[in-house]
């Protein structure tokens, strides 16, 4: 674990206490088991919920290190979550969420308030997008999203106070859409071409330990590249470094934020067999990740989402 400074330290801990909390509603059933709902109307609830910072008005003092659980959609429409585990091994056993994801094409988490834990979601669905606060209804946001075939929040990445969202078109062109921090976005900037080249992004925090958020890409080849965040809107991004290759042993690679409870953002990927891995993270922009870890051995595949 790497060195924390007395504040971070105390974050840490007051993290652990939420995630012994979380494991306690696990034990308990208190959200756990299955559910039906009409699959007409969507419903997601949050399995767990990092500690709020002190705030000023209605934002948190600084941006947060991400902290959530991890959610999947199976083919039934169903939604789990599972909470990190509260010794920082991996992730607690799935716990009901929700229920009508059925039809839905591309889900991501968003923290509206910058207190690192995510507030909600925005889905794409039928070439729309819509907004859910976690336990609420969702409200939609508008259409034309039919055009992006990659649709996820990296975080906050132009520095006003909530997240944004990250989509990318059909031609390969990725637009950023800055968050108003209830749901709502403004109009779309594009932030570069060429993107059609890399079959995975993710990103949900720093990585580099320099307070910006920052983005990884998967390439055909499966080499992965670190796209380091700037903090501004119209260039969001420096260029690509090159952290590593063999990645495609990995069908999916998800960022939800940091799981062992270092104050570091971390990446989960899921192997072509359904086994999970964790890439605790370094902080470091020469070599973000440390050594993968097992924490799923098999059965990950289920999901078709995972976010």
């Amino acid at each position: 674990m790497a060195e924390l400074s007395g504040l971070k330290r105390g974050r840490t801990r007051a993290r652990l206490v939420a995630a012994a909390t979380a494991a306690a509603l696990l034990i308990t059933g208190a959200a756990a088991g299955s559910a039906s709902a009409d699959d007409s109307s969507p419903s997601a609830t949050a399995v767990t919920k990092a500690p709020a910072k002190k705030s000023l008005g209605i934002q948190a003092e600084t941006q947060e290190t991400p902290f959530n659980a991890l959610y999947g959609v199976n083919s039934s429409g169903t939604l789990y979550g599972y909470p990190p585990r509260a010794d920082g091994t991996g992730l607690e056993s799935k716990t009901y969420s929700g229920s009508g994801w059925g039809a839905t094409q591309q889900m991501t988490q968003v923290d509206h308030d910058a207190d690192g834990s995510s507030d909600g979601i925005w889905f794409v669905e039928g070439g729309r997008l819509s907004h859910l606060y976690w336990g609420e209804n969702s409200t939609d946001q508008g259409g034309g999203w039919g055009i992006y075939n990659k649709v996820f929040s990296a975080s906050n990445l132009a520095g006003a106070g909530a997240d944004d969202l990250l989509a990318r078109d059909t031609k390969g062109n990725l637009y950023l859409y800055l968050g108003y921090g209830n749901g709502k976005l403004t109009g779309r900037t594009l932030v570069g071409g060429g993107w059609q080249t890399y079959n995975q992004i993710t990103g949900k925090g720093d990585l580099t330990g320099d307070g910006k958020n920052d983005i990884v890409a998967r390439d055909g080849s499966g080499v992965l590249w670190l796209y380091k965040g700037t903090g501004d809107r119209a260039k969001p991004f420096t260029g690509r470094t090159q952290i590593g290759g063999g990645w495609n042993a990995f069908n999916n690679l998800i960022a939800v934020g940091d799981i062992d409870y270092d104050g570091i953002t971390d990446l989960i990927a899921r192997s072509t067999g359904g086994a999970l891995y964790l890439y605790k993270g370094t902080g470091m922009a020469a070599s973000p990740f440390k050594p993968k870890v097992l924490i799923g051995t098999s059965g990950w595949n289920t999901y078709r989402l995972l976010f």
